[in-house]
């Protein structure tokens, strides 16, 4: 465990498994005491306990589901009710909607768009101000390599990402002058439950052959946010392909990314 980050305080979204759960880990090993968010309140208080037993850092749970709209300023108004304050930020918190555009409803696009757009704009945007007012503050927003191409079968979530990305990295630029910084992590294929909730049941040969493990996307996310980094794909092989697009025609990529998704189901 090292101190680096002892006195400051990390609120990640999405807290209760997978990249959300290791980034919090990240967090805490560096000794930031932790807001830990998600819809399942049993398994975030299973993970405030873990993360205060192995690294003595203090926890609070707050469950809340961010896809409903106004759940941002309710979380933020929650936090001041607490009298905390944040001064990292990770906008962990998403889930995406696998298959063909037209055999999902627009009610659970709409969910998606709201979790994975406009809650995380909405939060940085409220906890930015008091981190520009404070001379200090360091933030994560969550895209995906599916940002850097138009994605057949994950069409709509990987518009979310794109979104997350162009936005994330502008508000870097915008905000470095008051001592703030917008890191934007894009993961490639995660062990996660992200496929499960999609509804993917199978992983195709691309995603068996890239896939990465989480604690190790987390490490290099807490990494780069630390360097302030303005963006980063974790990755040898999912920065290659990323960096790769900017080459070809975009009815290329569309090609390339549905070829190595073609097998989902």
């Amino acid at each position: 465990m090292s101190d680096e980050l002892v006195g400051k305080t990390a609120l990640v979204t999405g807290a209760s498994a997978g990249l959300g759960v290791d980034f919090a880990r990240s967090l805490a090993r560096r000794g930031a005491d932790l807001i830990v968010v998600a819809r399942r309140e049993d398994r975030l208080h299973e993970v405030a306990q873990e993360l205060e037993k192995e690294y003595g850092v203090g926890t609070e749970v707050i469950a809340m589901d961010l896809g409903t709209p106004g759940a941002a300023a309710e979380l933020y108004a929650e936090v001041n009710e607490r009298g905390r304050q944040v001064d990292i930020l990770v906008n962990n918190a998403g889930f995406g909607i696998c298959g063909p555009f037209l055999g999902s409803s627009c009610e659970g696009y709409e969910t998606m768009m709201n979790l994975n757009m406009l809650t995380p704009v909405q939060l940085t945007r409220l906890f930015a101000e008091d981190m520009v007012e404070r001379q200090w503050g360091r933030m994560i927003q969550v895209a995906s390599i599916g940002a850097y191409q138009p994605s057949p079968n994950y069409g709509a979530y990987a518009a979310t990402k794109s979104f997350i990305r162009s936005w994330g990295e502008a508000t870097d630029f915008e905000l470095r002058e008051h001592g703030v910084s917008c890191t934007v992590v894009s993961p490639g294929v995660t062990e996660t439950e992200f496929f499960d909730s999609a509804g993917q049941n199978q992983r195709t040969w691309y995603q068996k052959l890239s896939i990465m493990d989480s604690p190790t996307v987390a490490e290099i996310g807490v990494k780069a946010m630390l360097k302030q980094r303005m963006s980063i794909v974790p990755g040898f092989m999912n920065a290659f392909n990323c960096w790769m697009t900017r080459f070809l025609p975009r009815r290329m990529v569309r090609w390339v990314a549905y070829l190595t998704m073609k097998d989902v189901k």
